[in-house]
């Protein structure tokens, strides 16, 4: 019997499109559903999508639940619970991923998990904020809601007006999340993992001189072969979350190797492009297998 898998993503955009193929390409059933144009109806427990009842589905993998990062965000996994009461599998469960998309939420489990993590100060107090970035030299303050660094201020503690972008950055974001910049050394790592199973690493590398190495940045992808350690480090970080598939931010400083989050959807294009890897493929066969048990 065919299994229905409907992946939750951005329509047309490569990650969703190649997911959705994988699923097509084992199960005969391809579905993209774009959450915003999601009708949740409580009365019939049904939640609605391009004439697509969700709650009647195998299974949903969760590649975007939006574009960008927000609150709003956060009503969407919400409604997803609802499908994942009537029986319906999600990959990764709704309120798993509740606990990610808020920088702060993400940053709390890994630090009470132990694991190391920049010099970080949250704060709603302006003094504090500035207190902060003195102690640190420089800082970046990040937005609660963000993917690839959008919205991210690198600060000096020393510029003529850390103060005024101090205040322009509280206008914008009441809670302030100010972090010691890392020495990066023109790299950061994608560690990826599939059902808590390590499947490789990618690094990310500045060809700009940007401050950050996102690809958004104008970084690039590259093979990475991680020590065993390394590799515990990912694992450890990414444990508590409970992810089907999930990437592990990790730089590797003077200091020793530190985390900066776990993504909520994982690098699909990472895998591909740093490692060779189609990840898609593998998801896809995870879920398949799953949900036939």
């Amino acid at each position: 019997m065919t299994k229905r898998i409907g992946v939750i993503g951005t329509p047309g955009k490569w990650s969703t499109e190649t997911l959705a193929d994988a699923f097509a390409e084992r199960s005969g059933y391809r579905q993209v559903i774009d959450m915003g144009k999601a009708m949740l109806d409580l009365e019939k427990g049904q939640l609605i999508c391009d004439g697509v009842d969700l709650c009647q589905l195998d299974g949903l993998v969760l590649k975007k639940v939006a574009e960008d990062y927000s609150p709003d965000a956060l009503d969407r996994l919400e409604m997803l619970r609802v499908v994942e009461a009537a029986g319906v599998r999600v990959f990764s469960p709704a309120e798993n991923v509740i606990r990610l998309m808020d920088r702060l939420a993400c940053t709390v489990t890994l630090r009470n998990a132990g694991i190391p993590m920049p010099k970080t100060v949250i704060t709603e107090d302006v003094d504090a904020a500035r207190g902060a970035l003195g102690r640190f030299g420089a800082a970046v303050f990040k937005p609660l809601f963000s993917t690839k660094a959008r919205g991210m201020v690198l600060l000096d503690a020393e510029a003529p007006d850390a103060d005024a972008q101090i205040a322009a950055f509280k206008a914008a974001n009441p809670v302030m999340y100010v972090q010691q910049k890392a020495d990066l050394s023109g790299e950061d790592l994608g560690m990826v993992f599939l059902n808590g199973e390590y499947i490789c690493t990618y690094a990310r590398v500045s060809q700009s001189g940007a401050w950050n190495t996102t690809i958004h940045s104008g970084g690039k992808y590259a093979p990475f072969d991680p020590s065993p350690e390394l590799i515990e480090l990912g694992r450890r970080a990414q444990a508590p979350f409970g992810l089907t598939f999930t990437t592990v931010d990790i730089a590797l400083t003077p200091e020793g190797p530190i985390v900066f989050e776990v993504s909520a959807f994982g690098g699909y294009s990472g895998a591909q492009k740093g490692c060779g890897i189609d990840a898609a493929a593998l998801v896809a066969a995870h879920v398949l297998a799953e949900v036939s048990r």
